[in-house]
């Protein structure tokens, strides 16, 4: 088995990114959108959502990369 190289990587990297913002504005959107507006929830969400992915996509990547050589 080949593991990840830098590329797969990369790739990975940023569909979670890409991930975790689109999840970030949806969970803001059904959280806060009565609150403050959807489009400012969904704004907010979208900015700290990857705060928050980012720990976890670093995370799978390096055990990743340790169980796949």
């Amino acid at each position: 088995m080949a593991g990840l190289s830098l590329v797969d990587t990369a790739i990975a990297l940023a569909i979670g990114i890409v991930a975790s913002i689109a999840g970030g504005a949806l969970g803001g959107i059904l959280v806060g959108g009565k609150a403050i507006g959807n489009e400012l929830a969904g704004m907010m969400g979208a900015f700290y959502g990857p705060l928050a992915g980012s720990g976890g996509i670093a995370l799978a990547l390096l055990v990743l990369k340790l169980v796949a050589g």
